[in-house]
């Protein structure tokens, strides 16, 4: 049985997500894969879903750590993250994220994604850092300028 998403994520709720487990350093996702919306062309999970899976868990699993503040604690964005692929992912995967390691600001996790077989389909580490608010309104925004480098053929 899922529970609520502590927080609105738009994407996470469109694409059908469920959060099983939210405690302890701790996050599991599951999805059921629907052939129309969640697979490429091979007819199995996108990469980039996969991706979004193991974000989503780890992400959550340092959330988790800060669950009963009363404010929810901090919110959390993705510093980096890097993922290897090793099998295809089919019917309803599950994502597990671990906290390895946490402190006031930061968190460095692991994840990996599950077929119904339990066999590995994923596996990530990722470095998280928890704001208080992401500075976004107000911010304007510019075009992206090319800088030539030495040596190039733009001189």
């Amino acid at each position: 049985m899922s529970i609520p998403f502590p927080v609105h994520i738009p994407l996470v709720e469109h694409l059908g997500l469920r959060l099983e487990r939210f405690a302890d350093g701790e996050a599991e996702l599951s999805l059921t894969l629907d052939a129309d919306v969640h697979t490429n062309s091979f007819k199995v999970a996108h990469g980039g879903l996969l991706m979004m899976m193991l974000d989503v868990a780890m992400a959550h699993a340092a959330r988790s750590r800060n669950k009963d503040a009363p404010d929810g604690g901090p919110g959390i964005v993705t510093i980096e993250m890097k993922t290897s692929f090793m099998r295809p992912g089919q019917g309803t995967l599950r994502a597990v994220g671990t906290v390895m390691h946490a402190t006031a600001k930061m968190a460095f996790c692991e994840g990996r994604v599950l077929d119904e077989a339990g066999q590995i389909c994923a596996h990530a580490t990722g470095t998280f850092k928890f704001l208080r608010a992401l500075p976004v309104s107000g911010r304007a925004t510019q075009a992206l300028s090319r800088v030539p480098l030495q040596g190039d053929g733009s001189d």
